[in-house]
């Protein structure tokens, strides 16, 4: 159980007259999305990996942000033409906002989605002698599949042993060679160049002709030889730092803010949320802030979490205390003079991005990110590109 900390402070009476005297009330949290930071993060990107095409990753719509909105950003304010998604329907989603792009699906083709590659033209992944045979007797006139390779991640991909039986004819029938590192978010890890290594030897034995593709964004950062002929860009393009060996590059695009919905008195020894496992050491004051676990919040952030208010220009740090239940957090502002009922307490902007959260959560930030982003209940606003 956590007992709190700090000193004893003297509890004051409510002044109700300033109260009444609040004009606008706001209950939801909202969810701000900044474009402009999401294209100049991807010419960034973009150029961090030249002469290598840069493809924008929107699957999970968009890591929950909205796919649509964002290919359509990239396609018409950055010249993205191409994109990957993970099953057709999202391909679906975004083609008729980027009608000259190429749409790579990573879970490639069934029965469930054929349809859809043949209206859209989309462009299936392949990545087992099974889904193959599917291709070969569904192909799509005008589309060349992109083949996917297994080279240490042991997710899916051909296997060495599923190469040495294809036959010329089937070699010859892709656009694209494919694989995803495991470790690139740690430069020095040894699998990086294990599976360059494996990559460049499928290269030349299999596909000596074919472009490739490697890296996801935190690839891009290992260098040229990792980035090849096409570099997925995906949660870099959102603002997280995929490359934590090295400060963030990448501008934040999101901000996560919710309203106090009430300040009150915490008198010494008296518990907090479900389970009651924060109790008062000392006469605390809270803020009760409109936002919780159904809101996407992750729960662990429970006796840990920060919230960050700005008050008179000033930005103050208050720390959850007790349970994050499903629509509110409690908070410590003891120590925070002239915070209102009203005021914004901040989750995620510039100051604490989506990495600092997913840590203090005991998370990775794309999870947080998809978990926010698709969240229904926020208050959306957005800063469009120019």
């Amino acid at each position: 159980m956590n007992m709190g900390v700090g000193v004893n402070h003297v509890l004051k009476p409510f002044n109700y007259e300033e109260i009444i005297a609040v004009m606008s009330i706001f209950t939801r949290p909202v969810l701000q999305i900044n474009l402009d930071n999401l294209v100049a993060n991807y010419k960034k990107l973009r150029e961090i990996a030249s002469p290598a095409v840069a493809a924008a990753v929107v699957k999970d719509n968009a890591y929950g942000l909205g796919a649509e909105m964002v290919a359509e950003t990239l396609y018409n304010k950055a010249d993205c033409r191409n994109f990957f998604v993970a099953h057709a329907v999202e391909g679906e989603r975004i083609a008729p906002l980027a009608p000259a792009a190429k749409i790579f699906v990573l879970q490639g083709i069934g029965d469930d989605s054929l349809a859809l590659f043949e209206k859209y033209k989309l462009i299936p992944v392949i990545a087992s002698p099974e889904m193959l045979q599917f291709w070969k007797e569904h192909e799509i006139k005008g589309i060349k599949p992109v083949i996917q390779v297994e080279t240490g991640l042991n997710r899916l991909g051909f296997r060495l042993e599923d190469l040495e039986k294809l036959n010329a004819g089937e070699l010859n029938m892709f656009s694209f060679v494919l694989s995803h590192l495991a470790c690139a978010d740690e430069k020095d890890h040894f699998m990086n160049q294990h599976q360059l290594d494996n990559f460049n030897f499928i290269r030349q034995q299999y596909f000596p002709k074919l472009p490739a593709t490697l890296s996801a964004s935190d690839g891009a950062f290992l260098g040229a030889d990792f980035c090849c002929d096409m570099v997925r860009l995906g949660a870099a393009m959102y603002g997280i730092n995929t490359a934590p060996y090295r400060l963030n590059q990448m501008q934040n695009i999101i901000t996560v803010k919710a309203p106090v919905l009430q300040i009150a008195n915490l008198p010494k020894g008296d518990f907090v949320g479900y389970s009651a496992t924060y109790r008062a050491a000392t006469n605390r004051r809270i803020a009760i802030v409109s936002i919780g676990y159904g809101d996407g919040l992750p729960r662990s952030l429970s006796n840990v979490g920060k919230v960050f208010f700005n008050v008179c220009g000033k930005w103050n740090e208050a720390r959850i205390i007790g349970r994050v239940s499903m629509d509110n957090v409690i908070c410590d502002v003891t120590c925070i003079d002239n915070l209102q009922v009203g005021d914004w307490g901040y989750l995620v902007f510039d100051e604490y991005t989506l990495d600092e959260i997913a840590r203090d959560a005991g998370t990775i930030s794309y999870e947080v990110l998809s978990r926010l982003g698709k969240n229904p209940r926020f208050v959306r606003e957005i800063l469009p590109a120019k």
